[in-house]
């Protein structure tokens, strides 16, 4: 069952093949489903009468025949939304497998209706495209990017418990607890938290026990009192403050946004098999995604409808949360964003054009996402 918004996923990759075409020209002679090769041909009648519409006296027919032709370069344009289908499409199948229905079912069923309620499944993905970035498969970071989907999960039914943000829609469903209780939903992100560490230490195959112990250690850390919960709590506490600044605001959103992020893509560069040098680059991609994500949700909320976010609008404004366009101003955040979105793609520039083209595309799906 694949989840993936297409009309986001076209969206993207238009914005991607603008952005990208010309600048990750592929050195590798080596096939790829997701590349297409668009060449650029011009017939020497269209190259004629575009000369004969402008103001010069210059023809072109002196220099060209009927049969010859102007080639260029060959230019391999990125298939984004065949990759993301295909890659979400996975990994729905991975959780539905590794989530499956037993006893206790009220518990397991509150799992999986969240768990595969939808979503764009943008950090399992990214730890996959890490992972293929540094050499290694995807069969090698696919039960870490459960886990990380899973975590996620986990944040996203406590984030709209009554205790927290107190919300009733989540993907265009009621929340968890509006279907299953107060009680439940605790108890059932509870149970995600727990199994996905279990899911990376047990199902984890082809990656050396060092490198597993790692990434359990670096996904912990990206959750814990020093990542995700840390920006949480700041988070809470700053509602209603009048002298929040931009730098606690930047805290908040890398701890409760981007810690979560870039454990997905350091977890995936870690069991891939990537070096030292090659998983901070990519620890320094994630930090800018990650802020870059939050700087967007905080545009979206102010200017897009529950319908078309699939949760509640506006409520950053209703519980008088410090936002980006808050103290920015909605253009100066946009003209963040766009810095963000250019800084994280220079991390990449020394990684291969191809493998690197997932995370690129990602990068700039995050950026111009409209939901």
């Amino acid at each position: 069952m694949s989840a993936v918004n297409l009309n986001t996923w076209t969206h993207s990759n238009f914005m991607f093949n603008q952005v990208t075409a010309t600048r990750f020209r592929s050195r590798s002679t080596s096939p790829s489903f997701y590349f297409t090769k668009i060449p650029s041909t011009i017939k020497p009648q269209q190259t004629h009468n575009q000369f004969m519409n402008s103001n010069s006296s210059f023809s072109v027919s002196a220099l060209l025949t009927k049969q010859e032709t102007i080639e260029t370069e060959e230019k391999p344009v990125f298939d984004f939304k065949s990759y993301m289908i295909e890659k979400a499409t996975r990994v729905n199948k991975a959780l539905d497998d590794a989530v499956s229905l037993r006893e206790p079912l009220k518990v397991h069923d509150a799992m999986r209706y969240s768990l595969l309620a939808g979503g764009k499944r943008v950090r399992p993905v990214l730890c996959l495209a890490a992972c293929e970035l540094v050499g290694g498969t995807e069969s090698m970071s696919m039960p870490a990017a459960c886990a990380v989907e899973m975590i996620h999960t986990m944040s996203l039914i406590h984030d709209d418990l009554p205790c927290m943000d107190n919300d009733d829609l989540r993907r265009g469903k009621p929340t968890n607890h509006k279907v299953y209780g107060e009680d439940v939903a605790v108890l059932a992100g509870d149970a995600l938290l727990a199994f996905a560490f279990e899911h990376i230490a047990v199902s984890t195959s082809g990656v050396s026990p060092a490198r597993i112990v790692r990434a359990i250690g670096e996904l912990a850390k990206s959750i814990g009192s020093e990542g995700l919960v840390a920006g949480q709590v700041v988070d809470i506490n700053s509602e209603g403050l009048s002298d929040v600044g931009i730098e606690r605001l930047e805290f908040i959103h890398l701890h409760k946004t981007a810690a979560l992020l870039e454990g997905a893509v350091v977890l995936g560069a870690i069991l891939g098999g990537g070096c030292d040098e090659d998983v901070e680059k990519l620890r320094k991609f994630a930090r800018y995604i990650g802020l870059l994500f939050q700087v967007v949700d905080d545009i979206l909320d102010v200017t897009k409808s529950s319908q078309e976010l699939g949760k509640t609008a506006g409520k950053d404004l209703v519980a008088d949360k410090v936002t980006y366009p808050k103290l920015l101003g909605i253009e100066k955040s946009k003209e963040f964003a766009e810095k963000l979105n250019r800084d994280a793609q220079d991390q990449l520039s020394g990684f291969d054009s191809r493998k690197a083209a997932p995370l690129i595309a990602l990068a700039n799906y995050i950026a111009y996402r409209q939901n």
